[in-house]
C-alpha cells in the first residue's frame, strides 16, 4: 500500500493461446503470458511495474499487472463530428506508433515481397506530400505579403 488509503491490487489474468497462432504459427514464446507482457512492453511506451507472467499451480499460463481503477476515458458521446475525427486521427497515430516499434526486420521484408509495390506506394506519398507543402509555402508567403502573418527574422 502506498498509504492507509491507497491499496495495491494485482490483477492475475490467465493467457490462453493467440488466436492467430491457427495462421502464423505458434508463438516465439514458451509461456503464453510472456507473449501478453512482451506485447504490453512492446506497445506502451511506460508499461506498468508489476507486469509480469508465471505458470500457474495447474499448469495455466498467466500474466500479472497492476490494477487500477482510476482510468480515464474520453466522453466520446459529446463529441462534435470534427473532434470525432481529430480523436479518431489521435487514436490511430498511438496504434500505428506502437505497431511500428513491435515490427521484426525480416518478417516486414518477407511480407513487402520482392516487388516495387510498397516503394511505388512510398514514393507516390513523398511527391503528394511534397507537393502539399510547396501549396502550404506558398499560402504561408501570400499570408506574409498581406501582413496577415508576422514574420520575425532573428539574427544569424
Amino acid at each position: 500500500m502506498a498509504s492507509e488509503q491507497d491499496p495495491l491490487f494485482l490483477q492475475v489474468k490467465e493467457a490462453r493461446p493467440s488466436v492467430l497462432e491457427a495462421y502464423a504459427g505458434k508463438s516465439i514464446y514458451p509461456n503464453h503470458g510472456q507473449r501478453i507482457v512482451n506485447g504490453y512492453r512492446l506497445m506502451q511506451s511506460a508499461s506498468d511495474i508489476f507486469l509480469g507472467w508465471t505458470k500457474g499451480t495447474l499448469g495455466r499460463h498467466v500474466y500479472v499487472r497492476q490494477l487500477r481503477d482510476m482510468k480515464l476515458s474520453p466522453m466520446v458521446e459529446v463529441f462534435t463530428a470534427s473532434w470525432m475525427v481529430e480523436y479518431a486521427k489521435f487514436c490511430g497515430w498511438a496504434l500505428a506508433k506502437a505497431h511500428a516499434r513491435s515490427g521484426e526486420p525480416a518478417q516486414i521484408s518477407g511480407y513487402l515481397g520482392k516487388g516495387d509495390t510498397f516503394d511505388s506506394a512510398i514514393a507516390d506519398f513523398a511527391v503528394a506530400y511534397a507537393d502539399l507543402s510547396e501549396r502550404d509555402h506558398a499560402i504561408l508567403k501570400k499570408a506574409v505579403r498581406s501582413g496577415r502573418v508576422e514574420v520575425i527574422m532573428e539574427p544569424a
